[in-house]
């Protein structure tokens, strides 16, 4: 797992354990393996294609598909700045939620008020990982042992003893929340994640370092990035450790570098979405005026 790629086109030296699980079977019948297979085939006749990140984020890399693919690749993010801009959030559509279970988010915000600035970790590992009994308790343990408030969202049960001694310094919901209006929240100094794409791009927008744990697919490709290329977070990195949590989680916290990092990067983000002349702001009003509207 740690032989090192360096063939791939705008991409420094990766190794295998960085690739999205799929990519590395050798079951060529693998279902997801086709499944992308048969998706970046089709790509290929598509009017445009619309990438959910920002220019100076992966300029590289765009260009480098840009070479590749035909249809023209347009960077439109991050998306929750285009959104934010142009839907209001009292609206009809800025009222419509898509998450898979039902949100607990005012009581969050609540017990976020009472909060200092940057004092809390956010824990939320996504809709679809499931962790085991024993991951749960390490990271559990590893956060009780760092002595830092924190918000967990969390759809399996955890240990009594972990809740009762931590009951002044931390919230547990077993549910879910909007993560966009939590992570933005002033009180969230880090968050523990499990480096989705979405979660990653929100981290950027809230100006939010991460702690990362990813667990399957681009999870693993993103950690690579956001820790070895872009300095937005810290690994765990394999078995979780209560020690190596407790020591990942203060580190972050109570870091400096991580966290002007990422704060540079919010910002150049921002710049990427200013109208009239952000690049993601300019690539998303051609898509609609010359490629959907069909006026090019």
């Amino acid at each position: 797992m740690k032989t090192e790629i360096d063939w791939i086109p705008s991409i420094n030296t990766i190794q295998l354990k960085d690739f999205p699980d799929f990519i590395i079977e050798t079951d060529h019948q693998h279902l997801m393996l086709n499944f992308i297979t048969h998706v970046t085939q089709s790509s290929k006749r598509a009017s445009a294609i619309i990438i959910n990140t920002f220019e100076n984020l992966e300029h590289d890399v765009v260009s480098s598909l840009q070479s590749i693919l035909h249809p023209r690749i347009y960077p439109i993010g991050p998306l929750p700045i285009l959104e934010n801009r142009a839907i209001k959030k009292d609206s009809e559509i800025g009222r419509l939620r898509l998450n898979l279970f039902e949100e607990e988010t005012e009581s969050l915000i609540n017990w976020l008020d009472t909060k200092g600035r940057k004092r809390v970790v956010y824990v939320n590992f996504g809709s679809i990982t499931v962790l085991t009994r024993e991951q749960v308790l390490e990271f559990a343990r590893g956060l009780a042992m760092s002595g830092k408030e924190f918000l967990w969202v969390v759809r399996s049960d955890l240990p009594a003893e972990f809740l009762s001694e931590t009951v002044d310094r931390g919230k547990v919901v077993t549910g879910w929340c909007c993560q966009e209006e939590v992570i933005s929240h002033p009180a969230i100094g880090a968050f523990l994640t499990h480096c989705g794409w979405n979660s990653t791009v929100e981290s950027v927008v809230s100006g939010v370092p991460m702690i990362c744990w990813p667990f399957f697919a681009d999870q693993l490709t993103n950690m690579r990035f956001c820790c070895g290329e872009w300095g937005l977070g810290v690994e765990i990195g394999g078995e979780v450790r209560r020690e190596r949590v407790e020591a990942v989680v203060r580190e972050v916290m109570d870091g400096v570098e991580v966290r002007e990092n990422v704060e540079e990067w919010r910002w150049v983000a921002e710049e990427a979405s200013v109208s009239p002349c952000g690049s993601s702001f300019v690539n998303f009003e051609t898509v609609v005026n010359e490629v959907l509207m069909g006026d090019g």
